[in-house]
């Protein structure tokens, strides 16, 4: 292909990508802002492909001048909209700045040596934009665990590296093998251009998707009152903190059922009873600490699952849960309700536990705290030592 069909096909899929991320936009609300930015963008780049082709048609150095400012200013605006993923932003003024700036350097500087500064020095300002969009992806909090975030980051790293070259490698090549080594390295930069344009919407436009399935995924195994893991989440997600924590050899969990809820319902309301929900769900995620799942299993009912933690300490953190519990609910300043909690811990002394096993075995002992009068934790027989029984 010659370079202006190369042009026409860069400007092609620039159309295509504006099309598609405002497509996008309307089914991502949150990230709305993101997307526009985005597709402003690359109708920002559609028009400096469109100078780029006719830059000779301006008097002087201002055609590429122009188009060299209209090119970084979109790449800015990329940059722009990986930055707010995370509430982020680049000042306004510095950017215009910025941009003035360059453009200053092309009638100065670029008057006397316009070729120089068209093959190599303009695309220095590109590879640092990019080399930064890079950057923030891969700092990002929000597409953190996502799986198009590698991919972004390396489309964004392949093409700063590329103009890296066009600005530092290629102006020592050129004494070896003469000027006509840069109509080869234009062809290969607007090969690359044609890739970029295709990879850096669809790669962007993954981010936005995958994170909104994250978050879909994530409400789905959240209790909505108490903000624990439901029992979708407890059971999906709980043999993986098991599996990480296989080398430990013990695994502990509790299995706790409010007492005499029923009665706290009927007496005080069910708001008063959704309060005492909320206020165990947070002292048992406060005691239980980071490493625990805490999880709603449903109405009363809850579990905390302890990886890696032993039957001693998982006993006294059942004790302290059980104190705290009681204490913050019957605070005159708080609910003043006297509720209480019944505890059945369970130990699987095998590192590969089964979930549902180590919950049957909580449960039953927590069955016998409610016997013995409630309010109480009771250890259950551990596993090992029942399957070999």
């Amino acid at each position: 292909m010659d370079l202006a069909t190369l042009w026409y096909l860069t400007i092609g899929t620039l159309v295509v990508a504006t099309a598609m991320t405002l497509w996008e936009r309307q089914a991502h609300a949150q990230r709305s802002a993101e997307l526009g930015i985005w597709a402003a963008a690359y109708g920002v780049f559609t028009l400096g492909c469109f100078l780029a082709m006719y830059r000779n048609v301006l008097p002087g150095i201002a055609g590429p001048a122009l188009t060299n400012v209209v090119m970084v200013l979109g790449y800015a605006m990329v940059l722009q909209g990986v930055l707010a993923l995370d509430g982020k932003g680049l000042r306004l003024t510095l950017l215009a700045g910025f941009l003035v700036l360059l453009g200053l350097a092309w009638f100065v500087g670029g008057t006397g040596m316009g070729s120089a500064f068209w093959n190599h020095l303009g695309a220095l300002p590109i590879a640092v934009i990019c080399a930064l969009t890079a950057l923030a992806l891969f700092r990002s909090s929000a597409a953190k665990g996502l799986r198009s975030r590698p991919l972004a980051i390396v489309v964004f790293a392949c093409h700063s590296l590329t103009y890296a070259a066009r600005a530092f490698v290629v102006p020592a090549v050129v004494p070896h093998y003469g000027d006509g080594i840069l109509t080869i390295v234009a062809r290969i930069t607007m090969y690359e251009a044609v890739l970029f344009t295709v990879a850096m919407p669809m790669s962007l436009i993954a981010l936005v998707r995958e994170e909104e399935r994250a978050q879909l995924l994530a409400h789905a195994r959240t209790d909505f009152l108490t903000g624990l893991y439901n029992r979708q989440g407890f059971f999906e997600l709980g043999p993986e903190r098991l599996r990480s924590q296989w080398r430990s050899g013990s695994h502990t969990l509790l299995a706790c059922d409010l007492d005499h809820f029923k009665a706290i319902n009927d007496t005080y309301g069910h708001d008063a009873g959704d309060q005492v929900l909320i206020l165990f769900a947070h002292v048992a995620s406060e005691a239980a600490g980071p490493e625990a799942m805490a999880a709603r299993l449903g109405g009363e009912e809850f579990a905390i699952l302890l990886p890696g933690r032993g039957p001693e300490e998982a006993h006294e953190m059942g004790q302290s849960i059980a104190r705290r519990f009681a204490e913050a609910a019957a605070r005159s300043d708080g609910l003043a309700i006297a509720a209480t909690v019944s505890i059945g811990l369970a130990e699987s002394q095998t590192g590969n536990a089964d979930l549902s096993a180590l919950l049957a075995a909580a449960d039953r002992a927590l069955y016998k705290a409610k016997l013995l009068g409630r309010n109480r934790i009771e250890i259950a027989e551990p596993m090992a030592a029942a399957a070999a029984a």
